[in-house]
């Protein structure tokens, strides 16, 4: 997989990531350690090289179990993780960045990212410029190679580049769910800033994998998102009836071929979890695939069945 540049930085990427919120076990249904740890090392072997995590992830557990699917490859990797919306005063910025070294066992963050901007989550109000500063000086440390973003909106994102520069940006984004085309990715392109997509292919929805009358264990994330629901889910499987062609002339799944798509948009890139290392190892095989100028748009507009009758809401999940 050729890698990419973050932003203007000295990081280099792979345009598929691997997602390791579902390694947490928090908010998910039946994830083993073992497989966590076989499925990341999977992804690797399989060309994608850079791993997103976050110390909220399970309290640190996904980052520790990072470290132990790859702390004898870490020269050959990329770790990216996120300090909480809880955590945004300079001290709690620095101990959360100390805590995540350890929990990775490493002395260095390629990529360390706000996760959601201050006041998410009933979170206390602190200024970005003190945050940043602290993921300024963490940076002169050589703690981190490049600072992040997640879930910011395009003012948001504006107003934390006045204090340092900001490598990537972390949104929702998927084929079915694309609110940050309207102003924050022109920004993005605008400014060099690459695109972390999460959740690239809408929580499996892109799999094709979940019939129409799928339920979901209330203790599963999916059951309150919005695309699992209603007239949203009968749209979404609609759409995905229409790419079942598309994908078969690729002789890709329709999970390889929204994420291609999505690795073709502008300055973007895809984290795609897995539970399984078959699932890495297909998702790697995404960034194959070479789909034309004329695909591409016919995708863009299968999409819009679904995208063309969500709210302008950021947040894909009714919390």
């Amino acid at each position: 997989m050729q890698k990419r540049t973050l932003g203007t930085s000295d990081v280099k990427i792979s345009p598929i990531l691997m997602g390791t919120w579902q390694a947490g076990k928090k908010m998910w249904v039946g994830i083993e350690d073992a497989d966590s740890i076989k499925t990341i090392r999977a992804a690797v072997e399989a060309g994608i090289t850079t791993i997103d995590t976050a110390e909220v992830y399970g309290d640190g557990h996904s980052e520790r179990i990072v470290a132990e699917a790859l702390s004898d490859v870490r020269d050959q990797v990329e770790y990216a993780t996120k300090v909480f919306a809880n955590h945004l005063k300079y001290d709690q910025v620095i101990e959360a960045c100390d805590r995540s070294l350890k929990n990775l066992k490493t002395d260095y963050i390629d990529l360390y990212q706000i996760h959601w901007p201050s006041g998410a989550f009933n979170s206390e109000i602190v200024p970005i410029k003190e945050t940043m500063s602290a993921l300024n000086h963490l940076k002169e440390q050589g703690k981190i190679r490049a600072i992040g973003v997640s879930n910011f909106s395009r003012a948001q994102l504006a107003e934390a580049s006045q204090y340092g520069r900001i490598d990537s940006l972390q949104p929702p984004y998927s084929l079915f769910w694309r609110q940050v085309e309207k102003e924050t990715a022109p920004y993005c392109v605008e400014n060099h800033i690459s695109i972390l997509a999460y959740s690239p292919l809408a929580q499996g929805l892109l799999t094709g994998k979940f019939t129409r009358v799928q339920k979901f264990d209330p203790a599963d994330n999916r059951a309150k998102n919005k695309l699992f629901q209603g007239e949203n889910f009968e749209r979404a499987q609609q759409a995905l009836d229409k790419l079942r062609p598309i994908a078969e002339r690729h002789h890709a799944t329709l999970a390889q071929l929204a994420l291609a798509w999505l690795i073709a948009q502008p300055q973007t890139n895809a984290i795609a979890g897995a539970r399984y290392p078959e699932q890495a190892k297909d998702n790697a095989q995404a960034g194959n695939i070479q789909l034309s100028t004329e695909e591409i748009n016919e995708i863009d507009a299968i999409g819009r069945i679904v995208t063309d009758h969500l709210d302008d809401s950021s947040v894909m999940w009714n919390w």
